[in-house]
């Protein structure tokens, strides 16, 4: 399985920038789909996330990110507008198929995500 997560970059605060995360080697339309984000030095952070069921966003993102899937290309975005400074991390988007509608679990241990992608740095410039 690999998750192969792109589209990071350098914006002005205020732009906006779209990531993709495409999957493969697995059953795609079966898992809910995750976005986390790091700062170095502190705990990843929940984000975004979204099944066939819909999707649920950090307070922090609410009417300025937007996730969304298409399970024919097995790829998951993360529409991010309005950017801010404090936007600035490395995006990650994991899988895992433990969840119950949009009942997603946000803050569980890494290893209980049943997969992750690498990476993609967002900074965003004041």
């Amino acid at each position: 399985v690999q998750l192969q997560a792109s589209g990071g970059g350098l914006v002005q605060a205020g732009g906006s920038l779209r990531l993709s995360c495409r999957a493969s080697g697995l059953i795609f339309r079966r898992y809910a789909m995750y976005w986390f984000r790091q700062v170095t030095g502190k705990e990843r952070e929940f984000v975004a996330a979204i099944s066939s069921s819909g999707g649920s966003y950090a307070d922090s993102v609410k009417g300025r990110f937007t996730t969304f899937r298409d399970n024919d290309k097995n790829t998951v975005y993360l529409q991010m507008n309005s950017l801010k400074p404090e936007d600035t991390a490395v995006y990650y988007c994991a899988a895992d198929q433990k969840y119950s509608g949009t009942n997603y679990y946000t803050d569980r241990e890494m290893h209980e995500y049943d997969f992750w992608g690498q990476g993609t740095q967002v900074t965003v410039s004041s």
